[in-house]
């Protein structure tokens, strides 16, 4: 019989323990700066009924890996955590104050798309979502929290220069790219029906080749062309957007935008050494995977040594927690969330990620196999230390006191405690590791 090889199934991976650290070091400072902005962690069922998942349609069935249950009901797991926030805070949180201030650490889920390079479907996210509060005020603090975590990370490059990124001093290989997805539908509205998601997706794919291949009128095609390029440093693009023939209600969702980057460049030319963002861009070609957005979207992009890759995502829902509350009750929403993986990814070239998992402070050894229960309970009075955080009890597994302290240089551990059954205790410190063991 042949020996069968047990490994995860295809799109899952198993996390060891040095990932899992270096999983945490991220995990630990995004908490920190949610929680000093006040922030509370909600924890949702990673299982869902397949109409909440679906956001009202704004997130494609497909994508969702489906699970029956014995009574046919048909569940998903969760493929973003938003709609199950939103879910939750109308149907569970009623008669709380607002705005509520929410943030999460979990897995998600996505069906692979078939002959994807990529076949992982389960993915690790962290985020937040505000909600109660729309406007102007509100979208300022998520971005400027946005920025806070980015920097929470050491994201921030050393030989930066000082000043705002707003106004192009402070240069960084991280951009927060600001688009809004409500002026965007709006002024993809000209478009005839049947060709308005071939230019959205052209756009969106900064496609010019496809734009000049639809059968557009001339002046349509023009139009296209310069939403093409509608993406740049925020004052240009407000200024050739405040160009077009606008509606009233175009005109404030811009007014908005204009009013939106003043305010969060004036809060970080204000704070002097605040963690100012990576460079801001306007893009009002920016379609977020998830079409439940209202109002400001944007992305998080790095172009450091690990490439260019988009590390988050985030806007505006208020349409969204309507969709579950029993009356139809809208409630505002803004949120955004951050990829594990690919902060992880980003940031492992630099250095800033431990590269070895935590060292115990101690090891305990019976000297005799009468002396287990005192070296069992030292080995407790030693973690009720304040100041000791891991204690290990040598189990046996080496046959000589050399091995022993060859074993616990090999581990990292630098004093062992000797132990006999009278409950005696010899400390003996350990030279530093030979850097061959480590």
């Amino acid at each position: 019989m042949g020996f069968m090889v047990y490994q995860p199934p295809t799109g899952a991976r198993d996390l060891l323990p040095l990932d899992v650290a270096q999983k945490q070091w991220i995990e630990e400072r995004l908490q920190q700066v949610w929680r000093r902005w006040g922030y509370h962690r909600i924890i949702t069922s990673t299982l869902e009924r397949l109409d909440t998942l679906m956001a009202g349609g704004a997130i494609d069935q497909s994508t969702v890996i489906q699970l029956q249950t014995i009574d046919d009901e048909m569940l998903g797991l969760r493929p973003e955590l938003t709609a199950s926030i939103a879910r939750a805070a109308v149907t569970r949180m009623a008669g709380m104050t607002y705005p509520q201030r929410l943030y999460y650490n979990a897995n998600v889920f996505r069906r692979a798309a078939r002959g994807s390079h990529s076949r992982q479907q389960e993915f690790y996210q962290a985020g937040v979502e505000l909600l109660g509060a729309g406007g102007l005020r509100a979208d300022a603090e998520v971005l400027l929290l946005l920025a806070d975590c980015l920097h929470s990370l050491r994201l921030d490059p050393e030989e930066a220069d000082q000043g705002t990124a707003f106004e192009g001093k402070r240069q960084s290989v991280w951009h927060v790219i600001l688009g809004e997805a409500g002026l965007t539908r709006s002024l993809l509205s000209p478009f005839p029906a049947t060709l308005r998601n071939a230019v959205r997706k052209a756009i969106a794919h900064l496609d010019q080749i496809a734009l000049e291949t639809l059968p557009l009128t001339r002046d349509l095609r023009q139009l296209a062309l310069l939403l093409l390029s509608l993406r740049g440093h925020p004052a240009d693009v407000l200024e050739r957007v405040s160009n077009l023939d606008l509606t009233s209600a175009q005109q404030d969702s811009l007014n908005n935008l204009k009013s939106l980057v003043e305010l969060v460049g004036e809060t970080f030319a204000i704070g002097g050494d605040s963690p100012a963002p990576a460079h801001l861009l306007l893009d009002l070609s920016l379609i977020q995977t998830f079409d439940y957005y209202t109002g400001i979207v944007f992305e998080v992009i790095s172009d450091g040594a690990a490439g260019h890759r988009v590390v988050g995502q985030g806007g505006r829902y208020d349409q969204l927690p309507g969709l579950y509350h029993p009356q139809g009750q809208s409630c505002p929403g803004i949120g955004f969330c951050l990829n594990l993986e690919d902060l992880h990814h980003v940031l492992l070239p630099t250095g800033k990620l431990p590269d070895r998992t935590p060292t115990s402070d101690w090891l305990v050894v019976p000297e005799t196999e009468q002396a287990y229960a005192a070296a069992f309970a030292h080995a407790q009075q030693l973690r009720s230390t304040p100041k000791v955080v891991r204690v290990e009890v040598e189990l046996g597994s080496h046959q000589t006191p050399e091995a022993i302290r060859q074993a616990a240089r090999d581990r990292r551990i630098t004093s062992i405690t000797w132990v006999d059954a009278t409950g005696m205790t010899r400390v003996e410190p350990l030279l530093e590791p030979v850097l061959g063991n480590q």
